[in-house]
C-alpha cells in the first residue's frame, strides 16, 4: 500500500476522530497510530492570555510541511502522516496543530511525530501573537525547542 499524507493549513477546527479515521480507513498495514494535539492554553508563564493569533507565509507553509514530512517518510517506516495546523484567531482550549503518524509497528510512529512536531514548533513558517489583558505580543523562539530539534539533525 502507498503512504497517505495529509497536510492542511486552515482556519478551521478539526476533529481528532474524524482524522484518525480517514488516516487508517481500509488499513490492515496499520499497527500503530500516534496523535500529538496542541491546544490553546489560558496562560503562559502564569500571565492570563485570551486569545492566540497565527499567521504563516502561504504556498511556503505547506511546502516546507510537505519537505519534512518526506524526510519522516524516509527516515521512518510510515504507512501514513497527517499534519493539520491552524491559523487566525484561536481561543484558548481550542485545538492548534494535530500531528498523527501511522506506522507497522509504534516506535516508528512515536518517533516520526515527535520528529513532526519538533520541526512544526522550531522551524515552520509560523508567527504566533499572543493577546493579553496587557495587549498583544509576538511569541520569541525558546532555546529548549530549538533544543529538542536539534537532536534530530544529522551530523
Amino acid at each position: 500500500m502507498t503512504t497517505a499524507v495529509t497536510i492542511r493549513i486552515q482556519e478551521a477546527d478539526f476533529d481528532v476522530a474524524r482524522e484518525i479515521a480517514a488516516l487508517t480507513q481500509s488499513r490492515k498495514d496499520i499497527g500503530a497510530v500516534v496523535s500529538f494535539s496542541g491546544i490553546c492554553r489560558d496562560s503562559e508563564g502564569g500571565a492570563p492570555i485570551s486569545a492566540l493569533t497565527l499567521e504563516h507565509y502561504q504556498g511556503m507553509a505547506e511546502a516546507e510541511i510537505a519537505r519534512h514530512a518526506e524526510t519522516a517518510m524516509s527516515r521512518w517506516p510510515l504507512n501514513g502522516l497527517t499534519v493539520i495546523h491552524r491559523v487566525g484567531r484561536i481561543m484558548p482550549g481550542e485545538n492548534i496543530v494535530l500531528v498523527l503518524t501511522a506506522s507497522a509497528h509504534r516506535q516508528a510512529a512515536f518517533e516520526a511525530a515527535e520528529f513532526l512536531m519538533d520541526y512544526l514548533k522550531t522551524n515552520a513558517p509560523f508567527w504566533k501573537r499572543e493577546e493579553s489583558a496587557k495587549g498583544t505580543s509576538w511569541i520569541e523562539a525558546r532555546d529548549h525547542d530549538d533544543a529538542a530539534a536539534a537532536r534530530w539533525t544529522k551530523s
